[in-house]
C-alpha cells in the first residue's frame, strides 16, 4: 500500500503533493515500482495535528483520487475517518476506507460501508492525533490491542460490514511509546487469531528513529525494512510504506526466502 499524502503538514512528506499532477506522476511511479494499493490522505494524523473540516479533505483528495482511477487500474483507498469523505471517494473509486478510528468518530462510517460492499480497515489509536502521543498506557499492550480489535471488528459487522471485507491495524505509533511499538511488533503472530488481514503501517516512524538514532524521517529506509521483513514473516497481509519501490523489494525478497519453508 502506497502513502499519498495531499496534505501540507503529514510528519514525512507533507506538502510534497500539492497538486492533482503531482499525485497522478507519484501514484504512476508507486505503481511502476510495484504498489498494490494507493492509500490517499487528505488529513495528517500526525502528533499534535489538529481535525480537518470535511469540505477541506475532498477538496484536497477528490479531484487527484479521481484522475488515478481514470489513468491507472489500480486499487485506491481513503484515509479518512469522516463518512462524508468517504462517502465522495468511493463516489471517486476509491473501494476501501482507513479509518484510524476504527469506527468511533463518525457513527455514519460503519454503515456506509455495509451500505456499499467496500472494504474497511480498522485501527487502533488511543486517545486522538492531538493526545495519543500524551503518556501513552496500557495494562498490557498487546492484549489490550487485540481486545480493542475484536471489539470494533464485531461493532463493524453489527452494524453490516461482511467479514471478509475487514483488515486490521494495531496502529504503531498511535499512542504507543518505543516500548509499545516493539512489543506490538514482536508478538504479532497474536493478532492473528482474530481472523482478519492484519495491515502494519511502520513506514518512517519516530519509533523507528529513536532506535536507529535517525532524526529525518526520509533517512529511516533502511530502519523501515527491517519492520517491512518482520512484517512480513509475522504474517502481514499488507504493508503501508512511503517508498514503495525499496520497500517492494524487501516484500518479494522476504516471499522469496519464505516460500523455500513450504
Amino acid at each position: 500500500m502506497g502513502i499519498l499524502n495531499c496534505t501540507p503538514d503529514s510528519f514525512s512528506d507533507g506538502g510534497l503533493l500539492d497538486s492533482v499532477d503531482a499525485v497522478v506522476v507519484r501514484a504512476e511511479e508507486m505503481v511502476r515500482a510495484g504498489a498494490d494499493l494507493l492509500d490517499f490522505g487528505g488529513e495528517s494524523t500526525r502528533p499534535g495535528a489538529v481535525p480537518i473540516p470535511s469540505e477541506l479533505q475532498i477538496h484536497r483528495v477528490i479531484p487527484a483520487l479521481s484522475e488515478v482511477r481514470a489513468r491507472l487500474n489500480v486499487t485506491c483507498s481513503i484515509d479518512t475517518t469522516s463518512a462524508t469523505v468517504a462517502s465522495a471517494a468511493l463516489d471517486a473509486g476509491a473501494t476501501m476506507v482507513n479509518d484510524v478510528s476504527a469506527g468511533r468518530f463518525d457513527p455514519d462510517l460503519l454503515p456506509l460501508v455495509a451500505r456499499t460492499g467496500a472494504a474497511v480497515v480498522l485501527m487502533h489509536m488511543q486517545g486522538t492525533p492531538q493526545t495519543m502521543q500524551v503518556s501513552p498506557a496500557y495494562a498490557e499492550v498487546v492484549r489490550d490491542v487485540k481486545s480493542f480489535l475484536r471489539d470494533r471488528a464485531e461493532i463493524a459487522i453489527k452494524a453490516g460490514v461482511s467479514r471478509d471485507r475487514i483488515v486490521i491495524d494495531p496502529g504503531i505509533g498511535f499512542g504507543k511509546s518505543v516500548e509499545h511499538n516493539l512489543d506490538l511488533l514482536a508478538r504479532q503472530r497474536e493478532f492473528l487469531d482474530l481472523g482478519y488481514p492484519l495491515l502494519i503501517g511502520t513506514s518512517r516512524k519516530g519509533f523507528i528513529g529513536h532506535v536507529i538514532n535517525e532524526p529525518d524521517p526520509a533517512r529511516r529506509q533502511f530502519g523501515t525494512a527491517a519492520t517491512i521483513c518482520w512484517a512480513v514473516t509475522n504474517g502481514c497481509g499488507i504493508v503501508r510504506v512511503h517508498d514503495v519501490g525499496e520497500m517492494s523489494q524487501v516484500v518479494r525478497m522476504t516471499q522469496a526466502i519464505m516460500a523455500r519453508l513450504r
